[in-house]
């Protein structure tokens, strides 16, 4: 009788698991860095083939849910987190999912002259459009707003902005907009070089595309004349995932018949026109912005560029006076008609969730130590 009863619990327990429509993801670690909350990728088609396009969950060893998203581009993205050489185990089974809070969004804002402004749970971002543009202002680059918070703040920024409560400009405990941009590569823009070196700055974007909104990742595409000539345009791909202080951006020109230099850049600051480091072999940037008034409690804006394909680092002075510009950190290479060129850009701010120069230096050159051994995904 004993093992008749345990046959017919392994039956019935064989029976649930089949109703329940488990299955398991693993995550891989081949390098030497602990992964920690880094948002993986999984074939969207393929989880929805073995789920039999039923809603799921995804549960991890402690059968705590994780947030996940659906991209664009056919993807389910999610936070893992793996020790180093090591694998972690991932539930999915069928079930609805639970609602997440939104780490990562953005949106257009036409009446502050068709901002473009996003944000995840580190930092948020601006790129400037057409209403600037036809305005007269000029301001190429990407900009920075600082963040303290982990929770989405742009929108009620600029709802305050708006009706007079308050100013974008002052920090009322969450961040605030002070970074200098101008007639500059700003945070991390690209621009292709003429003949001389000189760099060939496009203006705002004239169209955008917002493709992923939340909760785990945004990403806008965006569409520029790029100075280079009636017809040649730019198209750019930039997405930031939550937890992530660097937006990934691929950039591609149509138009181009011959070869140009290419090279993101970040603007230096007369408040901080030193306070740069190079590193070459890792082709990463560093920069420390002290703001337009370091006194005023604004703390460092940290800025960074990883750039895996650019042939050469340096540093270029402006060659007139912008403001309080007085040159740029350039991640130079040679960009062939039709390539794509992918590089990384973003911020951190000592008053939010970056705390020293040290500590962003070590972000960056660890991030592009990642990008050689990205984790792996296997569903079974």
């Amino acid at each position: 009788m004993k093992s008749l009863a345990v046959s017919a619990a392994t039956v019935i327990g064989m029976a649930l698991s089949s109703c329940a429509e488990v299955h398991t993801i693993t995550v891989s670690n081949d390098s030497d860095i602990e992964r920690s909350a880094e948002i993986v990728e999984i074939d969207a088609g393929i989880l929805d083939s073995i789920m039999r396009h039923k809603p799921f969950r995804i549960l991890d060893a402690d059968n705590r849910e994780l947030p996940y998203q659906r991209t664009f581009d056919g993807k389910v993205i999610f936070p893992a987190s793996v020790g180093a050489r090591k694998s972690v185990k991932y539930t999915v089974s069928a079930g609805m999912p639970a609602e997440t809070d939104t780490l990562a969004t953005g949106n257009i804002y036409p009446r502050r002259k068709d901002d473009l402004t996003w944000e995840n749970d580190r930092c948020a971002y601006r790129a400037y459009g057409p209403a600037l543009q036809q305005s007269g202002e000029r301001a190429f680059g990407y900009d920075v707003w600082t963040k303290s918070v982990a929770v989405p703040v742009v929108a009620k920024r600029y709802e305050d902005a708006f009706s007079g409560a308050k100013n974008l400009h002052e920090d009322y405990g969450d961040g605030m907009d002070v970074y200098t941009v101008g007639p500059t590569l700003g945070a991390g823009t690209g621009a292709l070089m003429d003949s001389c070196d000189a760099l060939i700055y496009p203006y705002c974007f004239k169209s955008f595309e917002i493709l992923d909104n939340g909760p785990l990742r945004f990403t806008v595409k965006l569409a520029y004349d790029s100075g280079a000539g009636d017809n040649v345009s730019e198209t750019r791909l930039i997405s930031l995932d939550a937890g992530a202080f660097l937006n990934r951006t691929s950039v591609c020109f149509n138009g181009l018949h011959r070869a140009h230099k290419y090279a993101p850049g970040i603007v230096l600051h007369r408040q901080n026109p030193d306070g740069y480091s190079l590193h070459h072999k890792e082709s990463v940037m560093a920069y420390a912005d002290l703001t337009d008034n370091e006194h005023a409690g604004n703390g460092i804006i940290f800025i960074g560029i990883v750039a895996p394909q650019a042939d050469t680092l340096c540093v270029r002075d402006l060659p007139s006076a912008e403001g309080d510009a007085t040159g740029h950190l350039l991640a130079k290479s040679i960009y062939e008609p039709g390539d794509t060129y992918t590089y990384y850009w973003g911020a951190g701010w000592s008053k939010g969730a970056m705390p020293d120069w040290q500590t962003w230096k070590e972000y960056l050159l660890t991030f592009r130590r990642k990008l050689e051994k990205p984790l792996k995904t296997e569903i079974k």
